[in-house]
């Protein structure tokens, strides 16, 4: 009796985990096929940057993209990302460690990360694509590739949220924010401007703050979210403090950033706190 209940048992678990895993490789397979889609689109050998190109633009924008991109650079809009740093989840901060592909404002991206140690190590990724009109947007990480963690995505409020993530980002790829691809820059002050997206009609405004010298220092725009206590979605703050900037193929991008929910607000808390590693634009480079 009691070894047929153990048979039975191990063959239920032994099914659970059979769906488990076929599950997990589906999440995996397409997860790849995504990043596969937004690296071929990429222009392996785009225009050169003239700053005659933003000639028009306020003196706000000028100032940045004096800083941003050298004279001659070729204007790369993806770039794949390596970074490094700490996910703070219910107060506790883990290490992480993730890679990135990048299309903004609207193309997509997808973000594969590692994070935590030992036995609370958990992988996956967040992706966005928007082709033809259509949107695909998910949220899946799993515990040791066993236990599914989370798993959500297929709705318009996610991809209405993912989207406005893959717009702030386009910060990594400042050929993004040129107004030959889409942007509209309006100057809201000596140091901060707005900037909207052709290529993203619906969705509010990112505000962008400099410093100075004309380098990125703050981000953020109103996310369509439920990262909220009543975990009900509704448009709020969502940006962050870019603490250092680095040259990288012509591109000075942040490198080290601090992002937070209900940004600008007493409420805010960083949950996000990133070192990039490399950068790669364009062709050269270990694409994945």
């Amino acid at each position: 009796m009691l070894a047929g209940i153990g048979i039975t048992a191990g063959v239920c678990l032994g099914a659970v985990a059979a769906t488990a895993a076929y599950v997990h490789h589906r999440d995996q397979a397409r997860m790849r096929a995504v990043w596969t889609g937004i690296e071929a689109l990429r222009d392996d050998d785009p225009p050169a940057y003239d700053p005659a190109m933003v000639a028009g633009l306020p003196a706000v924008a000028q100032r940045y993209f004096a800083r941003a991109i050298a004279p001659g650079t070729p204007l790369h809009r993806i770039v794949r990302l390596t970074m490094e740093g700490r996910f703070i989840m219910n107060g506790n901060g883990m290490p992480m460690a993730a890679r990135q592909i990048l299309a903004p404002p609207a193309t997509g991206f997808v973000w594969q990360a590692r994070i935590g140690a030992g036995l609370m190590r958990f992988a996956g990724s967040d992706g966005y694509r928007r082709r033809d009109g259509a949107e695909e947007s998910w949220t899946k990480f799993w515990l040791h590739g066993l236990i599914p963690l989370a798993r959500i995505g297929g709705t318009s409020d996610h991809a209405r949220a993912a989207a406005t993530r893959a717009m702030l980002e386009s910060v990594w790829v400042p050929a993004a924010l040129l107004p030959q691809y889409g942007a509209e820059w309006r100057e809201t002050g000596p140091d901060s401007a707005e900037v909207r997206f052709a290529d993203a009609p619906d969705l509010p405004p990112m505000h962008l703050t400099f410093d100075a010298a004309g380098d990125l220092a703050e981000i953020w725009a109103p996310r369509w979210t439920d990262a909220n206590p009543e975990k009900t979605y509704r448009w709020q703050p969502f940006g962050g403090r870019m603490i250092e900037t680095g040259v990288v193929a012509g591109f000075r991008i942040p490198t080290r950033v601090e992002l937070a929910n209900l940004w600008g607000t007493p409420d805010a808390a960083p949950f996000f706190l990133a070192r990039i590693t490399d950068a790669v634009f364009g062709p050269d480079g270990p694409w994945p």
